[in-house]
């Protein structure tokens, strides 16, 4: 089954049919474009919260509840990340069956930055932890609503050797909205100003796309009869059936994981390990030194892939080198030493983030569950925000502090880095 034609503007015709085909035709550019905002978009309304927001009103809250500022904030964005486990493969899997005339994705990305929109005008006026935890629930559920719809575009409409660069674009646009929210958070004028900015941002970020480029549709005839029996079991994809998808999950799995170790206390490592004159300005230093040394590689890195037509040995070394700069923070506990780590760990996760996004289109099983199969991938960039505080706050509590802690996060990424050596069926 081959792929329908393109109009001028490079965006797929709208037929029916084209759902389920191999697309072979490239994308154009101002589509990656406004697809990549889209994701921007969506990181925004993630990581405005949790690198400066959360932490903020945990700070604020936790007095008089018997809790650390650190212990609540794991359990808040541990509880959020449990969220979004359960949320990211459950609306790929109804964006795969939809077939609405505006398509399969386009509905749940509209729906999702709405919600997600919503919830964190619902954080801005959050009174306590109850209130706290609600919010960053509801925004964990509808941005993953519109985060598996996004991701799922990719396959649907990307040739496989585009998509080492499209995903580096995607990635450019996730550090990008890292960076933004960040921004957004610590320049707006408070926590409740720092939310309704990254609101307005998240909503407003996916509308190029949704308004400019037809989706693909999927025709009814295409869509598998219901049962709850099947939907439900379709969850579960057997290491043993596919063993590259498990060993690409479990790669996802232990880099992000050591990735989410560092990120988790980093406001409170510079405050209270380095003592930092003005600790939320040093996040944001860090941050932006990251997504600088990040964006300087994470679309070559994508591209070259694509023109070697390998996938491994990058993932290898990106995640080496990451594991390098991570083991960095645990030996050289200084304010340079940080900055250095920062820009490594960007070199790094740059590569990483596209070539491993194309690598994992590359071993989807079935084009019918692409956005469910992609969501249950997805669950490896969030079960890490679930277990990195399990682990982190006994670390820095009782086993040692953040030096432990990074020594931790390095290993767990080299063990993730070496494993990619696992997967046969990529180049």
């Amino acid at each position: 089954m081959t792929a329908p034609p393109r109009d001028r503007d490079g965006d797929r015709e709208q037929d029916p049919s084209a759902a389920l085909a191999e697309p072979v035709l490239r994308v154009g550019r101002a589509w990656t474009a406004s697809l990549s905002l889209a994701n921007g978009a969506i990181w925004v309304g993630w990581f405005g919260p949790l690198q400066i927001l959360l932490a903020s009103q945990a700070k604020d809250f936790a007095p008089g509840t018997g809790m650390s500022k650190e212990t609540m904030l794991a359990w808040v964005t541990g509880i959020g990340a449990a969220v979004s486990l359960v949320a990211n493969p459950l609306f790929g899997a109804l964006s795969d069956r939809t077939t609405s005339r505006r398509g399969r994705r386009t509905p749940w990305i509209v729906a999702g930055a709405a919600g997600g929109a919503l919830s964190l005008l619902l954080l801005a006026g959050a009174g306590g932890l109850w209130t706290m935890t609600l919010g960053w629930c509801l925004v964990q559920l509808t941005l993953n609503a519109a985060f598996a719809a996004v991701t799922a575009a990719v396959p649907d409409q990307v040739p496989r050797l585009q998509r080492g660069a499209v995903g580096g674009w995607l990635g450019a646009a996730q550090i990008l909205g890292v960076v933004g929210g960040t921004g957004l958070a610590t320049v707006a004028g408070g926590i409740g100003a720092g939310y309704v900015a990254c609101a307005v941002f998240t909503l407003a970020g996916v509308l190029p796309y949704v308004l400019g480029h037809p989706d693909v549709r999927l025709g009814p005839a295409d869509r598998p009869a219901w049962s709850w029996r099947s939907f439900l079991a379709g969850f579960w994809l057997s290491p043993r059936r596919y063993p590259d998808l498990g060993w690409a999950w479990l790669t996802r799995f232990l880099i992000n994981l050591s990735n989410a170790l560092v990120l988790l206390y980093l406001l409170y490592y510079l405050r209270d390990r380095l003592h930092h004159h003005d600790p939320e300005q040093g996040v944001l230093v860090l941050t932006a030194v990251n997504g600088l040394t990040l964006l300087a590689t994470v679309v070559v890195g994508g591209v070259w892939s694509d023109r070697v037509g390998r996938r491994k040995p990058f993932v290898i070394w990106s995640g080496v080198l990451m594991a390098v700069a991570t083991g960095a923070l645990a030996g050289w506990q200084t304010w340079p030493g940080a900055v250095v780590a920062a820009a490594v760990l960007g070199i790094g996760f740059g590569v990483f983030t596209s070539v491993d996004f194309a690598l994992m289109t590359d071993v989807l099983p079935a084009a019918l569950d692409r956005g469910k199969d992609l969501g249950v991938i997805n669950v490896a960039n969030a079960l890490p925000q679930v277990a990195a505080p399990a682990l982190a706050a006994p670390i820095v509590t009782y086993l040692g502090g953040y030096r432990v802690l990074y020594g931790v996060a390095a290993v767990i990424g080299l063990a993730g880095a070496v494993l990619v050596r696992r997967i046969r069926g990529v180049e």
